[in-house]
Protein backbone atom coordinates (compact mmCIF):
# COMPACT_ATOMS: atom_id res chain seq x y z
CA UNK A 1 0.00 0.00 0.00
CA UNK A 2 1.13 3.52 -0.77
CA UNK A 3 1.21 6.21 1.90
CA UNK A 4 -0.71 9.32 0.81
CA UNK A 5 -0.10 12.61 2.60
CA UNK A 6 -3.33 14.63 2.70
CA UNK A 7 -2.80 18.38 3.17
CA UNK A 8 -6.01 19.98 4.37
CA UNK A 9 -7.10 16.80 6.13
CA UNK A 10 -9.22 18.73 8.66
CA UNK A 11 -11.16 20.56 5.94
CA UNK A 12 -14.54 19.42 4.65
CA UNK A 13 -13.23 17.88 1.43
CA UNK A 14 -9.96 16.70 2.96
CA UNK A 15 -11.78 14.71 5.64
CA UNK A 16 -13.76 12.85 3.00
CA UNK A 17 -10.55 12.10 1.08
CA UNK A 18 -8.97 10.68 4.23
CA UNK A 19 -12.03 8.50 4.85
CA UNK A 20 -12.00 7.18 1.27
CA UNK A 21 -8.30 6.34 1.44
CA UNK A 22 -8.82 4.62 4.80
CA UNK A 23 -11.29 2.27 3.09
CA UNK A 24 -9.01 1.73 0.09
CA UNK A 25 -7.01 -1.44 -0.44
CA UNK A 26 -4.33 0.52 -2.31
CA UNK A 27 -3.65 3.58 -0.16
CA UNK A 28 -2.94 4.47 3.45
CA UNK A 29 -3.83 8.06 4.40
CA UNK A 30 -1.51 10.25 6.45
CA UNK A 31 -3.47 13.26 7.71
CA UNK A 32 -1.39 16.44 7.78
CA UNK A 33 -2.56 18.70 10.62
CA UNK A 34 -1.39 22.08 11.86
CA UNK A 35 -2.12 21.73 15.58
CA UNK A 36 -1.38 18.99 18.09
CA UNK A 37 -5.04 18.91 19.24
CA UNK A 38 -6.19 18.06 15.69
CA UNK A 39 -4.41 14.70 15.76
CA UNK A 40 -6.83 12.80 17.97
CA UNK A 41 -9.79 12.89 15.56
CA UNK A 42 -7.69 10.78 13.19
CA UNK A 43 -5.56 8.75 15.57
CA UNK A 44 -8.70 7.56 17.40
CA UNK A 45 -9.59 5.81 14.13
CA UNK A 46 -6.10 4.40 13.54
CA UNK A 47 -5.27 6.98 10.88
CA UNK A 48 -1.68 8.19 10.86
CA UNK A 49 -1.03 11.90 11.33
CA UNK A 50 1.86 14.27 10.81
CA UNK A 51 2.28 17.78 12.19
CA UNK A 52 3.14 20.51 9.65
CA UNK A 53 2.20 24.11 8.93
CA UNK A 54 1.80 25.26 5.31
CA UNK A 55 3.22 28.66 6.25
CA UNK A 56 6.47 27.07 7.47
CA UNK A 57 8.86 24.30 6.44
CA UNK A 58 6.85 21.19 5.53
CA UNK A 59 9.70 18.88 4.56
CA UNK A 60 9.47 16.77 7.75
CA UNK A 61 5.95 15.72 6.75
CA UNK A 62 7.29 13.73 3.81
CA UNK A 63 8.99 10.88 5.64
CA UNK A 64 7.92 7.58 4.05
CA UNK A 65 5.32 9.27 1.79
CA UNK A 66 4.56 8.00 -1.73
CA UNK A 67 1.89 10.40 -3.01
CA UNK A 68 0.22 13.69 -2.03
CA UNK A 69 -3.27 15.16 -2.15
CA UNK A 70 -3.34 18.92 -1.67
CA UNK A 71 -6.86 19.78 -0.51
CA UNK A 72 -5.93 22.64 1.81
CA UNK A 73 -7.40 26.11 1.63
CA UNK A 74 -7.36 29.29 3.65
CA UNK A 75 -11.05 30.00 3.16
CA UNK A 76 -10.10 33.33 1.57
CA UNK A 77 -8.17 34.57 4.61
CA UNK A 78 -4.58 33.86 3.53
CA UNK A 79 -4.73 33.13 -0.17
CA UNK A 80 -1.11 34.03 -0.90
CA UNK A 81 0.38 32.48 2.24
CA UNK A 82 -1.60 29.20 2.14
CA UNK A 83 -3.32 28.62 -1.21
CA UNK A 84 -0.31 29.79 -3.19
CA UNK A 85 2.91 29.66 -1.16
CA UNK A 86 1.80 26.76 1.04
CA UNK A 87 1.06 24.74 -2.07
CA UNK A 88 4.43 25.69 -3.55
CA UNK A 89 6.20 24.54 -0.37
CA UNK A 90 4.41 21.19 -0.65
CA UNK A 91 5.32 20.85 -4.33
CA UNK A 92 8.99 21.64 -3.69
CA UNK A 93 9.17 19.20 -0.77
CA UNK A 94 7.45 16.55 -2.90
CA UNK A 95 10.07 17.05 -5.60
CA UNK A 96 12.88 16.74 -3.08
CA UNK A 97 11.39 13.48 -1.79
CA UNK A 98 10.72 11.77 -5.13
CA UNK A 99 6.96 11.67 -4.64
CA UNK A 100 5.25 9.51 -7.28
CA UNK A 101 2.20 11.71 -7.83
CA UNK A 102 0.89 15.08 -6.63
CA UNK A 103 -2.87 15.62 -6.82
CA UNK A 104 -3.89 19.27 -6.60
CA UNK A 105 -7.39 20.44 -5.73
CA UNK A 106 -7.61 23.68 -7.67
CA UNK A 107 -10.62 25.66 -8.88
CA UNK A 108 -12.48 26.30 -12.06
CA UNK A 109 -11.29 29.64 -13.45
CA UNK A 110 -7.71 29.20 -12.22
CA UNK A 111 -6.55 29.09 -15.83
CA UNK A 112 -7.73 32.68 -16.44
CA UNK A 113 -8.06 34.60 -13.15
CA UNK A 114 -8.41 37.99 -14.85
CA UNK A 115 -11.62 36.88 -16.53
CA UNK A 116 -13.31 36.17 -13.21
CA UNK A 117 -15.85 38.61 -11.82
CA UNK A 118 -14.92 37.86 -8.21
CA UNK A 119 -12.42 35.84 -6.16
CA UNK A 120 -9.60 37.09 -8.40
CA UNK A 121 -7.00 37.00 -5.60
CA UNK A 122 -7.93 33.42 -4.77
CA UNK A 123 -7.89 32.34 -8.42
CA UNK A 124 -4.51 33.98 -8.99
CA UNK A 125 -3.15 32.10 -5.97
CA UNK A 126 -4.48 28.81 -7.35
CA UNK A 127 -3.21 29.67 -10.83
CA UNK A 128 0.31 30.34 -9.54
CA UNK A 129 0.32 27.13 -7.48
CA UNK A 130 -0.91 25.10 -10.47
CA UNK A 131 1.77 26.57 -12.74
CA UNK A 132 4.44 25.79 -10.15
CA UNK A 133 3.28 22.17 -10.13
CA UNK A 134 3.20 21.95 -13.92
CA UNK A 135 6.77 23.25 -14.14
CA UNK A 136 8.03 20.79 -11.54
CA UNK A 137 9.37 17.37 -12.47
CA UNK A 138 6.51 15.68 -10.63
CA UNK A 139 3.77 13.53 -12.05
CA UNK A 140 0.56 15.41 -11.25
CA UNK A 141 -3.19 15.75 -11.67
CA UNK A 142 -4.80 19.19 -11.29
CA UNK A 143 -8.53 18.96 -10.53
CA UNK A 144 -10.60 22.12 -11.05
CA UNK A 145 -14.20 21.73 -9.86
CA UNK A 146 -16.98 24.28 -10.18
CA UNK A 147 -18.77 25.65 -7.11
CA UNK A 148 -18.68 23.16 -4.24
CA UNK A 149 -21.73 22.11 -2.24
CA UNK A 150 -22.33 19.70 0.64
CA UNK A 151 -24.92 17.53 -1.09
CA UNK A 152 -24.71 13.73 -1.09
CA UNK A 153 -22.46 12.14 -3.72
CA UNK A 154 -24.06 11.50 -7.11
CA UNK A 155 -21.11 9.48 -8.48
CA UNK A 156 -21.79 11.20 -11.82
CA UNK A 157 -19.71 14.07 -13.23
CA UNK A 158 -18.77 15.84 -16.42
CA UNK A 159 -15.08 16.43 -17.16
CA UNK A 160 -13.55 18.66 -19.80
CA UNK A 161 -10.46 20.77 -20.42
CA UNK A 162 -12.50 23.97 -20.13
CA UNK A 163 -16.11 24.19 -19.00
CA UNK A 164 -18.44 26.52 -20.85
CA UNK A 165 -21.36 26.37 -18.42
CA UNK A 166 -21.64 27.36 -14.76
CA UNK A 167 -22.52 24.71 -12.21
CA UNK A 168 -21.89 22.93 -8.95
CA UNK A 169 -20.50 19.65 -7.70
CA UNK A 170 -20.61 18.00 -4.29
CA UNK A 171 -17.49 17.86 -2.15
CA UNK A 172 -18.12 14.13 -1.82
CA UNK A 173 -17.84 13.65 -5.60
CA UNK A 174 -14.74 15.86 -5.73
CA UNK A 175 -13.12 13.79 -2.96
CA UNK A 176 -13.91 10.62 -4.89
CA UNK A 177 -12.12 12.04 -7.94
CA UNK A 178 -9.11 13.14 -5.88
CA UNK A 179 -8.81 9.63 -4.46
CA UNK A 180 -9.21 7.90 -7.82
CA UNK A 181 -6.65 9.95 -9.74
CA UNK A 182 -3.98 8.81 -7.26
CA UNK A 183 -3.78 5.58 -9.24
CA UNK A 184 -0.75 5.35 -11.54
CA UNK A 185 -2.80 4.74 -14.68
CA UNK A 186 -5.23 7.68 -14.33
CA UNK A 187 -4.93 11.33 -15.43
CA UNK A 188 -1.14 11.65 -15.46
CA UNK A 189 0.21 15.18 -16.07
CA UNK A 190 -3.36 16.29 -16.71
CA UNK A 191 -5.48 19.32 -15.79
CA UNK A 192 -9.27 19.25 -16.07
CA UNK A 193 -12.40 21.09 -14.97
CA UNK A 194 -15.51 19.29 -13.74
CA UNK A 195 -19.09 19.64 -12.60
CA UNK A 196 -21.85 17.32 -11.56
CA UNK A 197 -22.93 15.48 -14.70
CA UNK A 198 -24.28 12.34 -16.33
CA UNK A 199 -21.18 10.15 -16.57
CA UNK A 200 -20.06 7.74 -13.85
CA UNK A 201 -16.86 9.00 -12.22
CA UNK A 202 -14.80 5.99 -13.29
CA UNK A 203 -16.00 6.26 -16.88
CA UNK A 204 -15.38 10.01 -16.99
CA UNK A 205 -11.83 9.59 -15.72
CA UNK A 206 -11.04 7.15 -18.52
CA UNK A 207 -11.14 10.10 -20.92
CA UNK A 208 -8.77 12.36 -19.01
CA UNK A 209 -5.63 11.12 -20.76
CA UNK A 210 -7.01 12.45 -24.04
CA UNK A 211 -7.79 15.98 -22.82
Amino acid sequence: MENVLVAGATGTTGKIVVDLLKESQYFEPVAMVRKEEQKSQFENRNIKTVLADLEKDVSKAFHNIDKVVFAAGSGGKKVVEVDQNGAKRMIDAAGNNNINKFVMLSSRGADAPDEAEDLKDYLWAKHNADEHLRKSQLNYTIVRPGALNNEKPTDHITITKKLEEQGEISRADVAQVLARVLHDDVANKTTFEMLQGDTLIGKALEKTDHL
